[in-house]
């Protein structure tokens, strides 16, 4: 044998790693073709699976399908006939009368209740918080008064500051008897969920759940960036609170980041449609943790069992506004949010206000973006000049010249990182809650939304985007245009992976 030619083990090697990435690339890419998903998507995953050898494959593997967790699938099959029959019931209660509204709420209505059944509900009363510090004081405040159950939903839960002292008055409603359930994402808490508090809390007598357990192991079985980004807190059954804001004090939360103090809106929900904020906690904890598995012979008395464990019954009137509370997600409805949003930017006649922290819309909502500010809607999105996210910053950028070229107003706000969700349409109508505008929160994330049918809430919403506007430097497309070539390619690099962020 020639000393000089490679060994047969050498060749044979070689060629079966080549068939095997081979087929792993055209095996994978068939797949990718196959699950019919937004054309950006599946066009990324492509670009992963076909030019990165075996890693690609490895990373659609565990990233590329919304593979959730087997026993939480199981236990959402098991509660969908509970659910729907819950569901029914809410529809007999509040209803709306759509008489003086915009004309684009009845609709929008419609819609949202064909996707996730949930109706709007009349009678409540919203109090709108934008300082952190009354935000935490509020909630401690309903806790200290707290007489039968505390259940709060975050994606992000970290001590000192003021969450100290919240943490607390949990402690003190534990003693006194209250039920305090704390659920909490597994990737956004992961350090609060190993840390000596929660130990602490737990030895209170507080239950903490972590949603959607994450790590190197469960990666080989399910999608592990699938997250709960839901902020909830309902106390009592009774009144809640949701919006934005994580359960972390600003004064002491990412100092570090060089992106300033986290900008956060909250509102405290009186009247009717707290019931179903409180039954989408109770669902939530239930697909992570059993509350007591169904044995009754009756699907009414189960559900009579599931709403004393949940503090969950019919409200009172207590105010005048129409509101209707939209839960998504990658479950029966997976399209939810992301159908309500394109919905919302057509029905804009007037004004379109957008607030959001991560701006990466795919083409059906850029192009609805672009078609308002062309129908004559005027648009200003607001975003941080900032971002805590790089690639984000940059995918986001590249949609800057797009969106301005059309007419679409974009503001840097400088004041902070502005993490408030919020949208106003024609100040007659506003979505509220934790949805981003990018593809993680249509598409990935379980996220929580409330659509406020009312105008004068609307207006004072409007108001905190005024007051934003005024911590904002508009963009010029004159001076955008002159970037550099090597700022364009960075933006446009990020966003050819910016329907994975």
């Amino acid at each position: 044998m020639n000393m000089q030619d490679p060994h047969w083990s050498y060749t044979v090697l070689t060629t079966s790693l080549l068939l095997a990435d081979l087929f792993i690339r055209i095996g994978l890419s068939l797949r990718v073709i196959m699950h019919k998903r937004p054309y950006g998507v599946s066009l990324a995953w492509l670009v992963v699976v076909l030019l990165i050898p075996f890693l690609g494959g490895f990373f659609y593997l565990i990233l590329g399908e919304n593979r959730i967790p087997e026993k939480r699938t199981e236990r959402a099959r098991v509660s969908y006939n509970h659910y729907q029959h819950w569901l029914k019931t809410l529809r007999q209660r509040a209803p709306v009368s759509w008489q003086g509204l915009n004309p684009e709420c009845a609709p929008l209505h419609r819609q949202a209740v064909t996707l996730v059944g949930l109706p709007a509900m009349a009678g409540n009363n919203l109090i709108l918080f934008t300082d952190p510090e009354e935000i935490i004081s509020s909630i401690i405040a309903e806790i200290d008064k707290a007489e039968s159950t505390c259940h709060m939903q975050y994606y992000i839960w970290q001590e000192g500051g003021r969450v100290d002292e919240l943490i607390d008055a949990l402690i003190r409603a534990a003693a006194r008897g209250v039920t305090c359930r704390i659920l909490l994402d597994s990737i956004g808490s992961r350090d609060f969920l190993k840390g000596a508090i929660a130990g602490r809390m737990k030895a209170a007598g507080i239950r903490i759940q972590e949603s959607l357990p994450a790590g190197l192991i469960k990666a080989l079985f399910h999608r592990i960036d699938i997250r709960n980004h839901r902020k909830l807190t309902i106390i009592d059954g009774k009144l809640a609170f949701t919006g934005s804001h994580n359960m972390v004090d600003p004064e002491v939360f990412n100092k570090d980041a060089g992106v300033g103090k986290w900008i956060d809106v909250m509102v405290k929900v009186e009247g009717p449609v707290v019931e179903t904020l409180a039954g989408t906690f109770i669902s939530d904890w239930f697909l992570e943790s059993d509350i007591g598995k169904f044995r009754s012979e009756s699907l009414t008395k189960d559900i009579e069992t599931v709403r004393q464990l949940g503090d969950i019954h019919p409200r009172p009137v207590a105010g005048e506004m129409a509101v209707q509370f939209v839960p998504s997600g990658p479950g029966f409805a997976p399209e939810t949010i992301h159908s309500l949003l394109l919905t919302t930017i057509y029905a804009a006649r007037k004004e379109l206000i957008i607030t959001t922290p991560y701006l990466i819309p795919d083409d059906p909502l850029l192009v609805a973006l672009k078609a308002a500010a062309q129908r004559g809607v005027k648009v200003a999105i607001i975003v941080p000049k900032k971002n805590n996210f790089r690639l984000v910053h940059y995918a986001s950028r590249a949609r800057y010249e797009e969106l301005a070229a059309s007419g679409v107003e974009i503001h840097l706000f400088h004041g902070g990182l502005l993490h408030s969700k919020t949208i106003t349409v024609d100040r007659d109508f506003a979505l509220f809650g934790s949805v981003n505008l990018d593809m993680r929160s249509c598409w990935l994330n379980f996220e929580a939304t409330l659509f406020i049918y009312c105008r004068t809430f609307t207006e004072q919403l409007v108001a905190v985007q005024q007051e934003y506007l005024k911590l904002s430097d508009k963009l010029v497309l004159e001076d955008f245009q002159n970037r550099g070539h090597f700022e364009k390619f960075k933006e446009n690099t990020c966003l050819l992976v910016s329907p994975l962020l």
